[in-house]
C-alpha cells in the first residue's frame, strides 16, 4: 500500500486541464477540419470528387465536403494537382444538425454545436448518463470514447459518465454504421431510454454509412433509425473532438473557459 502510495505522489496531476486551460496542441499531422482554396481549382477538375471513396466531395456550381461522408483519408488532398484541399489542425467539428456538416468554398466555417434548449439542460447540465451503443463499428470510434475515460480526460469531472443499462441513461451515444441486424437493437435501445432523452452520433459511420454509405445491409446512418441531437463527424473523430462536442450541448465549454480565465 505504501509503494502504490508513493506511486501517486510522484506521478502527480495526470488530468489535463483543457477546457478550463488552452486546448492540447494538435500534431501538424491530425487531420481536422479541411480547408478549400476556390481559387486554385481548375477549371472542369474533378480529380478530388473522383478519388474520394464516399462521395464525401461535391462538385456543382462550388466545390463542398460533407463530413458527415468524410473518412478524413486525404485521398483528395493527393488527388488535387493544386493542392486545393487541406486539413487543418482544427478539432472543432460537432455540429446540432446534420445539414451543418457541409463545407463550401463559400462556407468554411462550420455552425458548431449550440447547447440544448433551456429544459433540457436544466436535466442533464449537471448529469449526463449515456448508454453507448455500439451498431457495428470497427471499435475505432468506440476506442475513442473509451480514451475520455481514462485519467488524463476524465469525463466524470464534467459530469457525463457511461452507463450500463439504457434504463438508467439520459441517452444514446452511437458508434458503427448501424448494420440491419443492429436496427432493430438500436430501436429498442433507444425505446428503453426513458424520456425525455438525447441521441448522439458518433463517427462518420453512424452519421452516414461511413466506408460503406448506400450498402444495402446498412442503414444510412444512425438518423435513419433514431432522432440525432449532436453530430460529431470523423474517422475515427479525436477524443477532442467529442469532448468539445458533449460540453458545447451541455453548455459547459464556455463556462469552463471563463472559470480558467480567471484563475
Amino acid at each position: 500500500m505504501l509503494k502504490v502510495i508513493l506511486a501517486r505522489l510522484q506521478q502527480g496531476h495526470r488530468t489535463m486541464k483543457y477546457p478550463a486551460g488552452p486546448p492540447p496542441e494538435m500534431p501538424d499531422r491530425f487531420r481536422g477540419r479541411p480547408a478549400i482554396d476556390a481559387t486554385r481549382c481548375p477549371e472542369g477538375c474533378r480529380a478530388c470528387a473522383e478519388a474520394c471513396p464516399t462521395d464525401a466531395v461535391l462538385i456543382a456550381d462550388k466545390v463542398r465536403i460533407d463530413l458527415g461522408r468524410c473518412l478524413f483519408c486525404t485521398d483528395c488532398v493527393s488527388a488535387c494537382p493544386e493542392n486545393a484541399i487541406a486539413y487543418t489542425t482544427d478539432h472543432r467539428l460537432a455540429v446540432r444538425r446534420r445539414e451543418d456538416l457541409v463545407l463550401a468554398q463559400d462556407r468554411q466555417e462550420l455552425e458548431l454545436a449550440a447547447k440544448l434548449d433551456s429544459r433540457l439542460l436544466s436535466l442533464f447540465g449537471r448529469s449526463l448518463k449515456l448508454r453507448q451503443v455500439s451498431a457495428g463499428g470497427c471499435n475505432a470510434c468506440e476506442a475513442d470514447v473509451n480514451v475520455l475515460n481514462t485519467v488524463g480526460w476524465d469525463l466524470g469531472r464534467f459530469g457525463i459518465q457511461i452507463v450500463a443499462s439504457p434504463r438508467h441513461a439520459d441517452g444514446l451515444l452511437i458508434t458503427g454504421p448501424v448494420t440491419r441486424n443492429m436496427e432493430l437493437a438500436l430501436k429498442k435501445t433507444y425505446d428503453a431510454v426513458p424520456a425525455p432523452k438525447i441521441v448522439i452520433a458518433v463517427g462518420a459511420c453512424a452519421i452516414s454509412g461511413g466506408p460503406y454509405v448506400d450498402h444495402p445491409e446498412v442503414c444510412s446512418g444512425a438518423g435513419d433509425v433514431v432522432p440525432v441531437d449532436l453530430y460529431v463527424p470523423g474517422c475515427p473523430p479525436h477524443p477532442l473532438t467529442i469532448l468539445d462536442g458533449l460540453l458545447r450541448l451541455l453548455g459547459k465549454l464556455e463556462k469552463s473557459r471563463m472559470l480558467g480565465a480567471s484563475t
